[in-house]
C-alpha cells in the first residue's frame, strides 16, 4: 500500500524557519516524483517545489525561489522541504505527492496536480505577522 505522510508543520512566526518531512512506502522511491503543494483557505492548490530521484533535478514556484530547498533521503524514502524566511501568504496547508511524471516533461508538469498520483494527508503551517 502506498503511502505518504507528512510531518513538520505548525505555527511560526514571520522571517522564520520549518522543515517538513514526506516519509514514502510501499513503491519505490526513484520511480517517482515527489512534489510539495500547498493549499491556503479559498484558494487552488498549487506546487511549490519538486523532487526528481532519477537526476536529483528540483523545482520550485517562483514564490518560494531562495527561501525553500527540497531534498532527499533515500535510504529513509523521505524527502525534505526546508522553509526559510516564511511569510504569511506562505501559510497554507502543505500535501505532497508522487507521481509518475515522465522526466523529460517535468519541467512543465512539475506542479500540475493532476499528474500526481498519490497524495499524503498534509501539514498545516501557519505564519504569524
Amino acid at each position: 500500500e502506498v503511502q505518504l505522510v507528512e510531518s513538520g508543520g505548525g505555527l511560526v512566526r514571520v522571517g522564520g524557519s520549518l522543515r517538513l518531512s514526506c516519509a514514502a512506502s510501499g513503491f519505490t522511491f526513484d520511480d517517482y516524483a515527489i512534489g510539495w503543494f500547498r493549499q491556503a483557505p479559498g484558494k487552488e492548490r498549487e506546487g511549490v517545489s519538486c523532487f526528481s530521484s532519477s537526476d536529483g533535478s528540483t523545482y520550485y514556484a517562483d514564490s518560494v525561489k531562495g527561501r525553500f530547498t527540497i531534498s532527499s533521503d533515500t535510504a529513509k524514502n523521505t524527502v525534505y522541504l526546508q522553509m526559510n524566511n516564511l511569510k504569511p501568504e506562505d501559510t497554507a496547508h502543505y500535501y505532497c505527492a508522487a507521481g509518475g511524471v515522465p522526466r523529460e516533461a517535468l519541467n512543465l508538469l512539475w506542479n500540475s496536480p493532476w499528474e500526481y498520483n498519490y497524495w499524503g494527508q498534509g501539514t498545516y503551517v501557519t505564519v504569524s505577522s
